[in-house]
């Protein structure tokens, strides 16, 4: 998603049409799209202010959100439930399809941290040799 233009340049577009320019001509002038200018204008003429909307989506949505009392119910009852399987529960008893990543970034922004334990160390890969 791109950066809104700077208040100060908006504010210079709209003084230089509402001093009477055209809109296209203040487009030019300030090197930036006529379409730009004119919905400045009509922005500046129908709230009053300049300012860039909000870009992006309000937090707290998303189709997981309902459920979230209920995903951390079932991860305080079985700690080490992977997001797989907390996929899977989710769909047979709710009927939700939720992919594991989805599930793991719901359950970190709730305040869920993945503690790694002893007993994965001797599972993972250890790199290569010295010298190999």
């Amino acid at each position: 998603m791109g950066k809104p233009y700077s208040i100060d340049l908006r504010e210079r577009v709209q003084a230089e049409i509402a001093s009477g320019q055209s809109r296209r001509s203040a487009a030019r002038r300030y090197e930036v799209s006529a379409s730009f200018a004119v919905k400045l204008a009509n922005l500046a003429s129908r709230t009053g202010s300049v300012e860039p909307a909000k870009q992006g989506r309000p937090p707290g949505g998303g189709k997981l959100a309902p459920y979230l009392a209920t995903l951390l119910e079932w991860v305080e009852g079985e700690p080490d439930i992977t997001m797989p399987e907390l996929a899977a529960k989710l769909k047979t008893e709710k009927d939700v399809t939720a992919h594991p990543a989805s599930l793991s970034r719901v359950l970190l922004k709730a305040g869920q941290s993945f503690k790694k334990n002893t007993a994965g160390l001797g599972g993972r890969a250890r790199g290569r040799a010295p010298g190999a």
